[in-house]
């Protein structure tokens, strides 16, 4: 896996093109430690990950599972991710195939660039196995329910373009250029009040859950502590100033 740090943004490629990226144990290792080194970095807003090769992830590397390896992370489960996703938004860029973890991983992130000639699918019940990495806690909140009935039933691939019309997809691209799309979507994110960013992605997590009647006192206490913050007054102060924000992170 290869990491870098891009404009505010974390950057994460799974480069096992010779597996069509599948999870082995050490890759899942190395996605969780990226995805704690960008929550835990105050420079770091937002999010990518992507893969090599010209294909996102094929799922969980059978032969090393064969071998005896489990890809899961305490915690984060899964490729170090589906269980427990990073607290600061995350985009997924697809060129290829997003198929069983893979699509688990995907949907495991708050937006999705692809490729016209990506494709999804959880095919894990035409091996008489179940889609248990979150794809079937997550893809019915992505789109409408009985599409994602139809595709966990019939484990049938899902091109791009029609992910992008039930809008499950964000941003839809030429093949070639979905990490340079999802990218410009992270830097817009990451250009803005970091606090402020995490506390939104994490009150649009959570609200689903609550109560209606508890909802806008659950949300003040996350918003409180970003309203009072130096960066709030930095974002006041400099739309007054007619100047670009210059972010602390508190």
């Amino acid at each position: 896996m290869l990491t870098e740090q891009v404009d505010g943004v974390q950057v994460v490629t799974i480069d096992r093109p010779e597996a069509k990226n599948a999870i082995n144990t050490a890759t899942a290792e190395a996605i969780a430690a990226a995805m704690d080194e960008l929550d835990n970095r105050d420079d770091l807003v937002a999010g990518v990950i992507t893969g090599g090769g010209g294909t996102f992830c094929a799922g969980m590397d059978l032969k090393a599972f064969l071998q005896g390896e489990k890809p899961i992370v305490p915690g984060r489960g899964f490729a170090g991710i589906v269980q427990q996703p990073p607290a600061k938004p995350l985009v997924a860029a697809v060129e290829g195939y997003a198929i069983a973890g893979g699509f688990e991983i995907v949907l495991a992130c708050d937006l999705i660039v692809a490729a016209r000639n990506a494709k999804f699918g959880l095919p894990e019940v035409k091996r008489g196995l179940v889609a248990a990495g979150g794809g079937l806690l997550r893809l019915p909140e992505r789109v409408p329910y009985h599409l994602a009935v139809e595709w966990s039933l019939t484990g049938e691939l899902v091109d791009a373009s029609l992910a992008h019309e039930v809008h499950l997809v964000n941003r839809l691209t030429e093949p070639g250029k979905a990490l340079e799309t999802a990218l410009e979507l992270a830097r817009s994110i990451a250009r803005n009040g970091p606090l402020a960013v995490r506390a939104t992605k994490e009150i649009l997590g959570a609200a689903r859950d609550w109560p209606s009647n508890e909802a806008f006192q659950r949300q003040h206490k996350i918003v409180d502590p970003v309203r009072s913050s130096e960066d709030a007054r930095e974002g006041a102060l400099a739309f007054k100033e007619k100047r670009a924000p210059v972010w602390k992170g508190r």
